[in-house]
């Protein structure tokens, strides 16, 4: 037996894998071109929108002929702890179930009653047509007229099936080309493809539906919420309400699982943004009224950082200004619409860190204002780098500096301002033109270390401090004869923003600040704690955006606060509406020379009414003050009293009762002389 040995051809082997690594090259040479890649995305987006079309249109048709929606929702009530809700959807469950068994019932005796009515109308039909006929022919004197409109009739159903014809084919060809291109549509739509073959425009952005506010709340780590969402099924979008448009983004209320807190979801914001595919600035977090929900707005992407536009102060030439009636045009909400501003017998404080347009704010307020001629302006700028300089012309008074001396100046006008509220209360039912007091950068005020000839520091957050005393009395009378204080403060504190001053203000709003506790220094515990979070804006990316606590703009329902992107005027157009708003006052400003604020010298006047007595009781000297200047000592008390006198080392001692020695007094005022 003869074997032959057959070798295979030499090199075969070789230039297989000559072929594999050529191919291997070429296809990492097409998938690096853009080209190619730009074509495959395409392929895989339109493929994809027409599966996810499909898939979204059998899901509508099948919810609709079925109750499987009522179910879904059912279990979702249920493992969110809603019983009120399952018993209504249970109810609406078995309204549909015996909606359409009837319309079955009723399509049935309609198949059963289709022949007769065929037969019937067919009779009919033709009885008319011969009765027609008959007439046409005793008109025309022919018996041959009577088959007319018969053979009429029957010629038109010639043409109909002529025209069926024609169309059907075309039609029946088309028609899944069409269902196609609808499936497409819907899919397109719901942005049903890979984020990766999506186009650029949209590949960043998320889009916000109800299936990924879900899977956002699923995964922020709260495992009593995540397993009530894993036990809805399918169905946790019906912890969602409609998702609505609202300007440059979306809103929706989640209603949370039992077990879950609003505070859990506050506390993840970062987390849940970046679960939406936003920044954390992109999303906020707000309480409605009903119990356990969230209100989400969530801003489409990058659109936060596009500029607002102009101010209507600048884009108008026929500007319009009302104290009582008018709203300032402030800037727009995050939603997009117009942020107006009522001051009317409203104090105002606007706080922030440096350098975030606080002054631009508050001034944007103040020269709408100037174009009411009644308003009267006393401004005080301790920055005193000319921000207010525009006002020069139109402020009764104007104080620019950053000394302390300028600050002392500055404290003097607003006891200026507490004279003449005092004197306008005298007369109540007077006509009192509206006279707006307006202190920027007041830290200064409130840190300036300077006494006057009386030893009552200008300063600091005592019951002594003689601006902190202006500011409170100014708060508690002023607006009842139109006499309001703005001031602007930058990164508030206890000391620079004492807590009576800044709960004075019926208007709160704060640019970005550094913490929440100075967010609720600025707005409010209330307002922070249901949402409003001016420490989470951007520094320095977010200037001229405020959270708003006021009742004097319009806040949507069941939220605690506002967010404005505020209008930025700068300082040289500025200028030219101060000069716009002096033209339409006539080019006259009231100009006022304040009276000189009296020092009262409190411990001449402690030892004037101890008169030759050792030792009187405190709350006779207290009584005793009030009757010798009212106005001043009228919101003294015990611990003003003690806290004045310390300083002189004569505080009141206790012999019985807490008294005032006469010969302390008297050794205080021999040494405040020999200084």
């Amino acid at each position: 037996m003869t074997v032959t040995l057959i070798k295979p051809p030499q090199g075969d082997g070789s230039q297989q894998e000559r072929r594999r690594a050529r191919f291997r090259t070429a296809a990492r040479a097409a998938l690096a071109d853009e080209r190619v890649r730009s074509v495959g995305r395409l392929a895989v987006r339109h493929s994809s929108y027409t599966v996810g079309g499909a898939r979204v249109l059998a899901r509508r048709t099948w919810d609709g002929r079925s109750a499987a929606r009522y179910e879904r929702m059912i279990r979702a009530a249920e493992a969110a702890g809603l019983m009120d809700k399952v018993a209504e959807w249970e109810q609406r469950g078995h309204a549909f179930r015996m909606a359409r068994h009837r319309r079955r019932m009723d399509t049935l005796q309609a198949m059963l009653a289709l022949p007769k009515a065929i037969g019937s109308a067919a009779l009919a039909g033709t009885g008319l047509l011969l009765f027609v006929g008959i007439l046409l022919a005793w008109a025309n004197k022919d018996v041959r007229d009577v088959l007319v409109p018969l053979e009429a009739a029957v010629e038109a159903v010639r043409w109909a099936a002529v025209l069926a014809g024609l169309i059907w084919g075309p039609l029946l060809y088309a028609a899944p080309w069409l269902a196609l291109a609808g499936a497409w549509s819907v899919g397109r739509s719901r942005h049903a493809a890979p984020q990766w073959a999506l186009p650029a425009s949209q590949r960043d952005e998320v889009a916000i539906t109800p299936s990924v506010v879900v899977v956002a709340f699923r995964d922020l780590g709260v495992s009593a919420l995540r397993k009530a969402i894993e036990d809805m099924g399918d169905a946790g979008a019906a912890l969602l309400s409609p998702i609505t448009m609202a300007g440059c983004g979306v809103e929706v209320d989640v209603t949370l699982p039992s077990g879950v807190s609003t505070e859990e979801i506050q506390n993840r914001r970062r987390k849940l943004a970046e679960n939406l595919g936003r920044h954390e600035h992109e999303v906020f977090i707000s309480i409605p009224e009903a119990a356990r929900t969230v209100r989400l707005w969530i801003a489409d992407s990058g659109a936060l950082d596009e500029p607002i536009g102009m101010s209507p102060l600048l884009t108008s030439e026929d500007v319009r200004a009302d104290y009582k009636l008018g709203r300032a045009p402030w800037g727009q909400s995050l939603r997009g619409d117009e942020a107006e501003l009522s001051v009317y017998q409203r104090h105002l404080l606007i706080t922030g860190l440096s350098n975030q347009g606080k002054t631009a704010s508050l001034r944007s307020i103040a020269l709408w204002l100037a174009f009411d001629a009644s308003v009267e302006f006393w401004i005080g700028d301790l920055k005193g780098i000319g921000d207010w300089g525009m006002f020069e012309g139109l402020a009764s008074v104007y104080i620019y500096g950053p000394t302390d001396e300028h600050a002392a100046a500055v404290t003097e006008m607003v006891e200026a301002g507490v004279q003449e509220m005092e004197r306008r209360l005298q007369d109540p039912t007077g006509d009192h033109h509206p006279l707006v007091i307006i202190v920027d950068e007041a830290q200064v005020a409130f840190m300036n270390p300077l006494k006057g000839l009386d030893g009552r520091p200008y300063g600091g957050k005592k019951a002594t401090s003689r601006y902190f005393m202006a500011c409170r009395r100014i708060h508690n009378q002023g607006r009842a004869v139109n006499v309001t204080l703005w001031q602007g403060t930058q990164d508030p504190t206890d000391e620079n923003l004492p807590k009576l001053v800044r709960e004075g203000a019926h208007t709160r709003a704060s640019l970005v600040l550094g913490t929440e506790s100075q967010a609720k220094m600025a707005l409010g515990d209330a307002p922070v704690e249901a949402g409003a979070a001016p420490h989470l804006l951007r520094q320095g990316k977010d200037k001229g955006t405020v959270v708003v606590a006021s009742d004097g703009i319009r806040i949507p329902d069941g939220e605690p606060s506002i967010t404005v992107r505020t209008y930025f005027i700068d300082t040289d157009p500025a200028k030219e509406v101060a000069a716009r708003a002096l033209e339409s006052r006539n080019g006259r400003a009231a100009v006022r020379q304040l009276a000189p604020v009296r020092d009262v010298d409190h411990l001449a006047d402690i030892a004037h009414v101890l008169g030759l007595e050792p030792r009187v009781p405190t709350t006779e000297v207290l009584h005793r003050l009030y009757q010798l200047n009212e106005p001043v000592y009228r919101e003294w008390n015990h611990s003003t009293l003690k806290e004045y006198l310390e300083q002189f080392e004569a505080a009141p001692h206790k012999s019985g009762v807490m008294v005032v020695d006469r010969e302390k007094v008297r050794a205080a005022l021999a040494r405040r002389e020999a200084a």
